[in-house]
């Protein structure tokens, strides 16, 4: 990952250079500089609107209850897409405005979800997920143990307390394989 890292942080400026020097060759030097300046404006107006718009998407999901991942992603491709457009070369831009049109950013949402969730999958990258608050009375603090309680410890240093054991959720046993089926104590 890191070795990719610094390959792109490298060849990008030395691509972006060669592309200028040959735009320059083309239309000449001043009309160049107008390009990178219209095309450095344009993109950040465009950011703004879509990321504006974005973020009304994602308020309305959640004001209606739903998992904006959609929402999200559009604002991360747009914030991506907007760094792209402020970094002068033809190759950035290209990169920017495709964040930012929708039809584009659509087929870069599809391709980042499906290997989003190729790596959730292949275990290369984790995800939890917790909504609201748990319904369960906090613990209480741990005490240092009194001598009738240290005297109940069983062989394995445990204390003799009982209590009810966790459910395991169905989805979390078949993830763990030999759990079994979901709903079976620990």
């Amino acid at each position: 990952m890191l070795a990719r890292l610094l390959f792109f942080f490298l060849a990008t400026p030395i691509i972006e250079l060669l592309l200028l020097l040959q735009l320059e060759k083309v239309i000449d030097f001043w009309p160049t500089m107008g390009v990178i300046i219209v095309t450095g404006v344009t993109g950040s107006y465009l950011a703004k609107r879509e990321g504006l718009s974005a973020w009304k998407r994602l308020q309305d999901a959640l004001k209606k209850g739903g998992l904006p991942g959609k929402e999200l992603m559009d604002g991360v491709i747009i914030l991506i897409a907007g760094a792209f457009l402020l970094t002068p070369g033809v190759l950035t831009d290209l990169i920017g405005f495709a964040g930012l049109f929708p039809p584009t950013r659509y087929l870069i949402r599809r391709y980042a979800m499906r290997r989003l969730k190729r790596a959730v999958r292949n275990g290369t990258i984790q995800a939890s997920w917790s909504i609201g608050m748990s319904s369960a009375p906090p613990s209480p603090p741990e005490a240092e143990p009194s001598s009738s309680e240290a005297s109940e410890r069983d062989g394995d240093g445990q204390s003799g307390w009982e209590g009810e054991s966790r459910r395991v959720p169905r989805h979390a046993a078949d993830e763990v394989g030999e759990a079994g089926t979901g709903g079976e104590e620990r």
